[in-house]
């Protein structure tokens, strides 16, 4: 076995342990290190206007506790023990259909209870386009954002209920959504926003931010970052919305991503949470693993606590069977029931431990974050989902596919954009004339990554009701009226154009 050496030159591995001498010079480093950090944090601060301080305070002390506690995983070699991961016990995750109906007389009353929390802060610069990634055209010219808010003013005229929207921004969305915002003033949704810390990027070898100022005109953007979900609990908590949804009798917010389009309100789940006698403070739904979700956090029992497993954490020789449906059967949809008392709680009491995602060109081949003058950067981020094991009576419910819609690549919006759907209310139902529950697996080529190249490339989208598996490479384009089912695969060699216009089956 080879010796494994962790970022401070401390050798690691089963049945290895430091030396005292190793464990003193480690220390030391680590507190030089923070030391160095701390001071330019403070000279960052200096740049920072007055009116600004203040956020800006809050937000250093929040990187420079995940910094810390970088440095400490770093050292300590901190990872999950594999031959300590249970099976989740069976009744911490529960099947959708044992869930009881609501009551209808209970439903306003529940309803009034809820905050519905989408997260707003990615680009859609990954599918071609600029702005916030919730303002990308998904269905009949409407928006991830038009559709988010049309639920809810459904429910709010449908029962007479107050359900208010909130949009965790980051300071790449806040200004232009906070501007589109604007054309909803006569819907009946009361919508808030927040805004999400932002943390400087650190350069890998000296582990200092490469920010020389807070500034975010120009090029200064790419050396800042929004830490991820997990920055939820802190972020909201410092908003003051917290506090005033309790004023307002609030209990529950539903969390979600706003690109799935399944993450809407569901009456039973929250009939689950409000009914008399349920302690349930996290509530994380699950679903059924398929081939596209070999990557999906799952939930595990660990350490004699409920656990979300993401594939960062699992040790390199057991992604293979992290992967497989063998062992891992379901993942993470990150539609998240929370408490807002227990949020109030973990954050006052500083009891929250997520783990930390590290990004960075070495340890993430797929994500390479660099400045524009080449320097190798780290961000630290965690994950919403990763507090589960922070919080009393955590659940998971195992829900349909239904509930998992996102639109992560422009091959996603093929789906939502066909007859395989109908919309109601902002909400896309799956036509009954699919003859099976589960979407079809799609899988398209690099001509149609970008939301405009994707769109011109059909002159119509194909019927899909009997597809079961798309495949298509190279550039292929798509006549009208064609119809695909079972199994199609084309492929347009390299320096050639096909168009493809006839039925399929």
């Amino acid at each position: 076995m080879q010796p494994h050496f962790d970022s401070f030159g401390g050798r690691i591995g089963k049945g290895l342990t430091r030396s005292s001498s190793t464990q003193e010079f480690q220390s030391l480093t680590r507190r030089d290190a923070e030391r160095a950090v701390r001071k330019e944090l403070d000279r960052l601060k200096a740049t920072s206007p007055k009116d600004e301080l203040d956020v800006i305070t809050k937000d250093f002390d929040g990187f420079l506790n995940l910094f810390n506690r970088f440095l400490e995983d770093s050292a300590s070699g901190a990872a999950v023990d594999w031959e300590k991961i249970q099976p989740p016990p069976k009744n911490a995750i529960l099947p959708y259909d044992d869930l009881d109906e609501v009551d209808n007389d209970k439903i306003r009353e529940y309803l009034d209870k809820l905050v519905v929390v989408k997260l707003n802060g990615g680009l859609g610069t990954s599918m071609g386009c600029k702005g916030p990634k919730s303002v990308i055209s998904v269905r009949n010219e409407l928006t991830f954002l038009d559709l988010t808010v049309q639920q809810i003013e459904h429910l709010n005229k449908q029962y007479g209920c107050n359900v208010p929207l909130v949009l965790m921004n980051s300071f790449n969305t806040d200004e232009d959504t906070n501007k589109i915002l604007l054309k909803y003033a006569t819907f009946q949704v009361e919508i808030h926003t927040f805004l999400q810390s932002r943390y400087p990027r650190i350069n890998k070898e000296s582990l200092l931010p490469v920010a020389k100022d807070i500034g975010l005109d120009g090029d200064k953007i790419t050396h800042w970052y929004p830490p991820g979900h997990g920055d939820i609990y802190d972020s909201l908590y410092n908003s003051g919305l917290l506090d005033m949804f309790l004023r307002q009798g609030k209990e529950y917010i539903f969390l979600s991503n706003i690109d799935n389009q399944g993450a809407t309100v569901d009456l039973n789940i929250l009939n689950l949470l409000l009914k008399d006698g349920c302690k349930h403070e996290f509530l994380m739904e699950v679903t059924n693993k398929t081939r596209a979700d070999v990557k999906g956090g799952t939930l595990i029992h660990y350490e004699d606590r409920l656990r979300l497993l993401e594939i960062a954490q699992v040790p390199k020789e057991h992604v293979d069977e992290f992967k497989s449906v063998a062992k891992f059967k379901i993942f993470n949809t990150n539609n998240i029931w929370m408490k807002l008392s227990a949020i109030k709680r973990v954050v006052e009491e500083k009891a929250l431990s997520m783990e930390i995602i590290v990004k960075y060109r070495i340890q993430c081949k797929n994500v390479q974050h660099t400045t524009d003058n080449g320097v190798n950067v780290i961000q630290l981020e965690t994950a919403v989902g990763s507090a589960i094991k922070n919080f009393e009576f955590p659940l998971g419910i195992n829900v349909p596919r239904s509930r998992f819609l996102p639109v992560k690549k422009c091959q996603d919006m093929l789906l939502i954009m066909s007859n395989l759907y109908t919309m109601r209310s902002g909400q896309l139902v799956m036509s009954p004339n699919r003859q099976f529950r589960t979407t079809p697996i799609i899988k398209l080529g690099t001509h149609f990554d970008k939301v405009r190249d994707f769109l011109k490339r059909f002159a119509s989208i194909p019927d899909i009701l009997e597809l079961d598996h798309l495949t298509v490479s190279g550039d292929v384009t798509f006549g009208k009226g064609v119809i695909l089912k079972g199994t199609v695969i084309i492929i347009a060699n390299h320096g050639t154009e096909s168009t493809y216009r006839q039925e399929h089956s």
